[in-house]
Formats: structure tokens, sequence, C-alpha cells
């Protein structure tokens, strides 16, 4: 006899870890998390099957509840489970929490060491990681962050 697919045995939320080198940035009960992964986007919905991947530089957003959340994430690696994401990663910042200040500051030494003549850089790949994540920052900052009064 086959069996049923029961649906009201599946999980209807998912636990989210973000933890950077330096503490545990977020723990929350959300619907859904979309991440982005060397191979692009990914979306996760409680009951995923089990998967480990590698984060890249980018915008991960999650739901709580109807609202959308977002972070500036970068470089690391995702575990999911059925009802866990586990993302560590380099570092992580929530859009109402970034400088934007110090993000153009990070963007302007980043871009003035990629204009340097090539024996004159400190680390080429170091400067366009540092690059990214500041211009990941920005993009967070700018379209998803409040204002802070």
């Amino acid at each position: 006899m086959p069996q049923k697919n029961d649906r009201s045995s599946r999980p209807t939320k998912l636990k989210l870890v973000v933890v950077t080198p330096t503490r545990i940035e977020l723990e929350q009960e959300v619907d859904y998390v979309v991440a982005p992964t060397i191979k692009g986007m990914i979306g996760i919905l409680p009951g995923h099957i089990r998967l480990m991947t590698v984060l890249d530089t980018g915008v991960l957003r999650y739901r709580i509840n109807g609202s959308n959340y977002y972070m500036a994430v970068s470089e690391g690696y995702m575990e999911v489970t059925p009802e866990k994401v586990v993302v560590l990663a380099e570092a992580a910042e929530l859009a109402e929490n970034i400088d934007v200040e110090r993000a153009l500051e990070a963007k302007r030494k980043a871009e003035a060491e990629l204009h340097r003549p090539m024996d004159e850089r400190i680390s080429f790949a170091r400067t366009q990681v540092s690059l990214q994540r500041a211009l990941t920052r920005l993009q967070v900052a700018k379209k998803y962050g409040k204002k802070k009064e």
C-alpha cells in the first residue's frame, strides 16, 4: 500500500542562525531563507533536504510573518537541514546596522588599491574581496536599511 504524503508533519518554520568569527549575528525563527552561493541564489523552505554549500558575498534575505529582512553576508558556508539553516560567514550585518560612511571609506580604499600598479599592490584578490564586501554592504543599506533617527 503506498504511503500518503502527510504535509502536516512538515515543519512550518526554519531556525536561521548566522555566525561570524566573532559572534552570533542572528538567531531567529523564519518562514524561508534566500542566500547567495557560489552557484547562484538558493531558496530554502522548511522541510528542505539536507545541504552543505559554499556561501558567496551578497544579500541574504529571510521572511518573518510576511515581512522581509536583509543582511549583507561575506563568504563562508551554509548548512541546511529540514528544520534549520546555519550560515557561517566571514562577515554579516543587518541592513539597519550598516555604517554607510565606513562602507564608503572601505570602497574608496579598495578602489584606490586596485588602481595602483600591479607591482605595488598588496594583494589583488584580497582587495577585490574587500571591494565586493563594501559594495554589498552599501547595496543592502541603500535598498533595505531603515533610516536611524
